[in-house]
């Protein structure tokens, strides 16, 4: 008996992870075919929607409809066959039906066999949707031009051997008449399963190419807005630097609109950017798996894209690039002006402080003045008490000299309350000092 995994503790993801690579599979294409791929940006309301309406489009055909969403669903009606994949911010629905030998290219498409009106009610924002007219040849490029240019409205056309030969791809990635692009593959000595792993590479590289672009409108309404905040900045960087007079509140508050201003773009821009530069990387990798030749005369889709596509995804890189560095300046200056601030400030208190020293020590010699003069003013409400003792004492019979015994009371009244207000003195500085 073989060992088992029975008593061990398995991660409650390992039968999903192990799944993943599965998810989507490639296609299987016959040839020839007619397929018809679109891609739509969508909100997880919408997807919701979209799931019912492809369960609508299972019933209007006849068929038993799925219950349950998946990330990769496919389905196959007889005449018409339906892809739908499920992608981080956009779905994608991929038509295929069977083709006749003789019939002209794009007379009839993937869609054509979609039940009247169920398209226009799909739900989402198109991005993109273009045709492919899939074909058996055996002729060489030249028969090709012959063969595809009267199918492409005279548009300039973009071309490839894939595969060291084994089929050739025909485009002009623009819209044509009927508001879809238009993409021929005529196949040489591809198998099924190759001829649909080529299909599906040229969708994806079609479909990552507008996601990506999608930054680039962005990109341009930043650019204007990012050169009058750096103007903005330069200006006030340079009065800092050249350490004039300034209004510090009113400069903290132009940087803190700026800082409010680029965070807002950032909001705006961050996630959009993100995903063009792996929209970006995607197309570059499933150009790469083609493994082009060139045609005589004319661009290959990896020549295409470099000279296109690489260009707008570095400016939206740079305009990316430049908010973080607006950021960062934005963040120096702001420390600079809030140094500046600090530095008055603490010179405010500095000044503060010396005038309260000031303050103290006259109130000090203040004191001092006050505790002679009470020293003389308790003296002589105690000496006017003793007078009237020596009074009433003489008064009933005891015999002395008045006068001399006030007077050597005066000296020893004035230093016994001399010396009590000093200890009392004394006893409030140390309590001070304990604290």
């Amino acid at each position: 008996m073989h060992p088992s995994l029975g008593r061990l503790d398995l991660h409650p993801l390992r039968d999903e992870l192990y799944n993943e690579l599965h998810s989507r599979p490639f296609q299987v294409l016959s040839c020839p075919a007619r397929v018809t791929h679109i891609a739509l940006l969508t909100t997880p309301g919408q997807r919701r929607e979209q799931f019912r309406h492809l369960q609508h489009l299972h019933r209007l055909l006849g068929f038993e409809a799925p219950v349950h969403e998946v990330s990769c669903y496919e389905k196959d009606f007889g005449t018409l066959r339906i892809r739908r994949e499920m992608h981080f911010e956009f779905a994608s629905y991929t038509f295929t039906s069977r083709a006749d030998p003789e019939a002209d290219p794009f007379t009839s498409t993937g869609i054509t066999h979609l039940p009247k009106g169920w398209l226009e009610q799909l739900q989402g924002t198109v991005v993109a949707a273009f045709h492919l007219d899939v074909q058996q040849v055996a002729g060489g490029p030249d028969v090709d031009l012959a063969r595809v240019r009267p199918w492409f409205e005279e548009l300039r056309l973009v071309g490839s051997s894939p595969q060291e030969g084994a089929a050739r791809i025909w485009g002009t990635f623009r819209l044509h008449s009927d508001g879809f692009g238009r993409f021929m593959i005529l196949n040489h000595h591809m198998s099924d399963s190759q001829l649909g792993r080529l299909t599906q590479r040229v969708m994806e590289i079609e479909t990552y190419r507008l996601m990506a672009l999608l930054a680039l409108p962005l990109a341009r309404d930043i650019s204007p807005g990012l050169a009058d905040m750096d103007q903005t900045l330069a200006a006030i960087t340079q009065t800092l630097a050249d350490n004039a007079d300034v209004d510090e509140p009113a400069i903290l508050a132009r940087l803190t609109d700026i800082a409010a201003r680029i965070e807002a773009f950032r909001a705006r821009s961050t996630f959009r950017f993100t995903a063009t530069r792996a929209y970006h990387q995607l197309v570059l990798s499933r150009l790469a798996a083609l493994r082009e030749d060139e045609l005589s005369g004319h661009l290959t889709l990896t020549e295409f894209m470099t000279r296109r596509l690489t260009p707008a995804v570095e400016t939206c890189q740079s305009v990316g690039d430049r908010l973080e560095d607006l950021s960062r300046r934005v963040d120096r200056a702001s420390e600079m002006m809030r140094t500046r601030v600090e530095l008055a400030i603490q010179s405010q208190n500095q000044e503060l402080l010396s005038s309260m020293d000031r303050r103290s020590k006259i109130q000090l010699m203040m004191q001092h003045t006050v505790e002679g003069l009470s020293v003389v003013a308790i003296s002589y409400y105690l000496i006017g008490l003793l007078k009237l003792g020596l009074d009433a004492a003489y008064d009933n019979g005891w015999t002395f000299n008045k006068s001399l015994v006030l007077g050597i009371a005066i000296p020893v009244v004035l230093g016994g309350v001399f010396l009590g207000v000093r200890r009392i003195h004394h006893r409030f500085l140390k309590m001070a000092r304990q604290q």
